[in-house]
């Protein structure tokens, strides 16, 4: 691999701001600390100017080239997950409740690496923007960041980003051109009926039945309302209701994940479910209240951006090492909101074998952060050449 050598000379700083952040896990907007902690390495890189305060804790650095020229973008997220850690690592979270369980501790360290060697060396006419993101689980700080002018008062052409993905080869690069991961919204159904004795069924009107049969049902959206060449996921992921064993409840509740990448399936899945919904619950004799929560948008990246940043990705790790074409996920990652401003791309980088993401037994392959740190330093000199 291509790493670049001044990055492989303080690999073990990275691991060292890596397994800090671990053990300091933050969630969704309120990523104060790691912010400070962001905010301080920035200051002793050198860094030009420093923003904070942006999405409420996110940070923003302008890195100054030798010359004048282009703003690029390049984001890392910083948020963890609300779940124990059972790494067992000496670096475990020190917070009950909160883990890195998706990496994001890793893609914060890869920037800060890049951050480093781009302020040290600067080969390059133009500007890098980094951009250090909060809440990316949710309820995601890409949309205010892009709302409070994060992207436009920088000028900002392009931008790229990272995201770890276990059980790839470890420093191997996988994207694809267009859609990349899904759109995701939140289904809530309420079912109301008349709550009773668990002996005289008669005199109430069960909703459980009626939110059962919603489940069933709304599996039939996806097997007869949708063309079978368009993606689409609805998953019950949750049902609740009642308290005992010989009570009817008064109701129940249902609650799913919907994804999709085209706005016309999108827009038909929402429709179906309100009509499943409704008439389900006027079989059974019960009423349904639906909301349908609308969430990030689709990941799309631009076809020229990502045949650049193959190229890059190529030059760090080998043209074998890089996967092109990926087959493109249902996950969703709201990076789609910077995507949707401004030309880029979204990549994975390979980081060995190990438990899967959000799992919480995760935890990010230290070797590969130069890896990653490469690739954003080099997208940086390669899309802002001196003398170009």
């Amino acid at each position: 691999m291509a790493v670049i050598n001044r990055i492989a000379g303080f690999a073990e700083e990275m691991t060292a701001w890596r397994r800090h952040l671990h053990a300091h896990p933050e969630l969704g907007l309120d990523c104060h600390q790691t912010a400070e902690f962001v905010v301080q390495k920035l200051r002793d890189f050198g860094v030009d100017r420093i923003e904070t305060g942006v999405a409420r804790s996110g940070v923003v650095a302008v890195i100054e080239g030798r010359s004048p020229g282009r703003a690029i973008g390049l984001r890392a997220d910083m948020d963890a997950l609300a779940m124990d850690d059972l790494t067992g690592a000496d670096h475990a979270s020190t917070v009950p409740g909160r883990a890195h369980a998706c990496g994001h501790d890793g893609h914060t360290t890869m920037l800060l690496g890049a951050a480093k060697y781009l302020a040290e060396t600067r080969n390059f006419a133009g500007r890098a923007v980094l951009y250090f993101q909060p809440a990316e689980e949710g309820p995601g700080g890409a949309q205010p960041m892009v709302e409070e002018g994060a992207l436009d008062r920088h000028h900002v052409a392009e931008i790229y980003a990272l995201h770890t993905l276990p059980g790839a080869p470890a420093g191997t690069f996988e994207t694809t051109p267009g859609p990349i991961m899904a759109a995701v919204d939140t289904l809530h159904v309420n079912v109301l009926g008349k709550g009773g004795h668990g002996a005289m069924p008669h005199e109430a009107r069960d909703p459980i039945p009626a939110a059962v049969a919603m489940v069933q049902a709304i599996q039939t959206i996806v097997t007869r309302d949708r063309d079978p060449l368009d993606d689409l996921v609805i998953s019950v992921t949750q049902i609740h209701a009642g308290s005992a064993d010989n009570v009817i409840p008064e109701r129940a509740y249902l609650n799913a994940t919907i994804r999709t990448f085209s706005e016309a399936v999108r827009e038909m899945a929402h429709r179906r479910l309100h009509e499943v919904a409704a008439g389900v619950a006027a079989a059974h004799g019960v009423r349904a209240e639906v909301r349908i929560e609308s969430g990030y948008p689709p990941t799309v990246n631009d076809a020229e951006a990502t045949d650049f940043a193959v190229a890059v990705a190529r030059d760090v790790a080998g043209a074998d090492a890089v996967i092109a074409d990926r087959t493109r996920e249902m996950g969703a990652e709201d990076f789609a909101y910077m995507l949707a401003e401004r030309p880029g791309s979204y990549l994975f980088l390979g980081q060995g074998e190990g438990p899967a993401l959000h799992h919480p037994a995760f935890d990010f392959n230290d070797a590969v952060a130069p890896v990653g740190a490469s690739f954003l330093a080099r997208v940086i000199e390669r899309a802002l050449p001196l003398g170009a």
